[in-house]
């Protein structure tokens, strides 16, 4: 009976959800102030997540949306012409081509921008969208150090552009059902988190048919340098970047930030307490710089109270795909497990352990939140379903002024984490996070 009450309350609730969530249609966005004009939307970045996801999502929702792309910058030439002739074939669309952002914002005909550049890239293109007054989709990771992260933040509060982190779980379905599921109180507190992203993939963020395309005088290597210390020319940090810090920490910024974001959305917490971290290159020596393997373990709860909170356990390896991807949230009465979108009791306190101490049980039964969402861990997920509903999120978003599912706040968090783990790894310490003067820490040092 407890189960079938539990379903049936969870059933009502997801009635409300699906409510909230909705897609818009032509008529209810047209009566909002400015809905017939055109976004003119400009292209950062046009490489293989631009391509490959970002743009076939832009185009299943442009049209009805009324968007439209305008123009490509992207400091490789090879890029440009290849972007224009894409999205020709696949819209017949003409859009036109400058070399950097400081020409493309320039252009009065750009409202918005996506922006899929290099991961140490995105917060710092990001600041320069909102400064000159462009809305922007800004794929995440939004930063992988603290200097950046704030950087980003602090700009879009002090701005009114709409601005949308690729973090797509925050517009999906059957997430934002979880979400609202772990809020009601039913599932009880959250007491540990299981997380896993595992792939076989030699040749994963390898580019070897690309790189030897890349010429020096074909680019503009100071420009994609930015901030960085300068290091010679090198088309693998380029266009590899994912394995080489400082332009990426490989496996948290590409995958541990996705599922590490929906802990700080489903808990409210955040930011972690603690992070440590340990992996190595175990299989892939390829001359990279970033893990291969890696296993972190974060504390979440209250700042000020140590008896509350819960772990956070973080595998990832690209030597074997066992396991796959992975995330299952237990409380004292059963698991949440995202990958079934079940909800069950196995696990939890029962009814007889917990009359014997005094205390009542919290029943979960078991029962399904809907249909999973499938996630993908090819290196090419297309426009896929998730990506898809955060394009759509934030067109709605920048026709109505409100803010987008996967804001820049949910973004800074995601980045303190990240932070946190990176620092893990290059210290091999215990690192941990001060909210108040929002440093990390380890060894008792501020890490830079």
């Amino acid at each position: 009976m407890a189960a079938e009450h539990s379903r049936r309350e969870f059933v009502k609730m997801g009635a409300a959800v699906a409510g909230t969530v909705a897609t818009w249609n032509a008529t209810s966005y047209a009566k909002i102030v400015g809905a017939n004009d055109r976004v003119r939307t400009a292209i950062v970045g046009c490489g293989d997540r631009m391509k490959g996801a970002l743009i076939p999502s832009f185009l299943q929702h442009n049209k009805e949306m009324n968007f439209e792309f305008v123009a490509i910058s992207d400091l490789w030439n090879r890029r440009r012409e290849e972007g224009v002739a894409y999205i020709d074939k696949l819209c017949g669309c003409k859009v036109d081509t400058v070399r950097n952002n400081d020409e493309l914002y320039a252009r009065k005909d750009v409202d918005a921008v996506l922006i899929a550049t290099a991961d140490f890239q995105h917060a710092q293109h990001g600041v320069e969208a909102v400064k000159a007054g462009r809305d922007a989709y800004v794929e995440k990771p939004l930063a992988h150090t603290m200097k950046d992260a704030r950087a980003m933040r602090d700009t879009v509060h002090a701005n009114k552009q709409i601005v949308q982190i690729g973090t797509q779980r925050r517009s999906t379905p059957s997430y934002m059902k979880a979400y609202e599921y772990i809020k009601s109180g039913k599932f009880g507190d959250i007491n540990m988190v299981e997380m896993t992203w595992n792939v076989n993939q030699p040749g994963r963020w390898r580019r070897p048919d690309v790189v030897p395309l890349l010429k020096e005088q074909d680019t503009d290597w100071k420009r994609y340098l930015m901030d960085q210390p300068h290091e010679p020319f090198d088309a693998r940090k380029y266009l590899e970047f994912r394995l080489f810090w400082p332009y990426s920490s490989g496996i948290p910024d590409q995958w541990l930030v996705h599922q590490i974001d929906t802990v700080h959305w489903f808990s409210g917490y955040p930011a972690p307490r603690s992070v440590v971290a340990n992996g190595g290159i175990y299989q892939w020596h390829d001359g990279r710089r970033n893990w291969d393997t890696m296993t972190a373990v974060f504390d979440y709860g209250p700042f000020d109270d140590p008896n509350k909170g819960f772990q956070v356990l973080y595998s990832s390896r690209q030597t074997n795909s066992a396991g796959g991807v992975k995330e299952i949230y237990y409380s004292n009465g059963g698991s949440l497990d995202m990958d079934k979108q079940v909800v069950n009791s196995t696990g939890g306190l029962t009814a007889k352990a917990a009359a014997e101490m005094g205390m009542k049980a919290n029943q979960l039964g078991t029962f399904s939140l809907g249909e999973p969402a499938e996630t993908s861990t090819a290196a090419n997920t297309g426009a896929d379903k998730q990506t898809s509903a955060n394009m759509r999120n934030w067109m709605e978003c920048v026709r109505s002024r409100t803010q987008p599912n996967a804001s820049v706040d949910a973004g800074y968090s995601h980045s303190v984490a990240l932070c946190m783990n990176v620092a893990a790894i290059q210290t091999g310490q215990r690192v941990t996070f001060d909210p108040k003067t929002e440093q990390i820490m380890a060894g008792g040092k501020v890490y830079a």
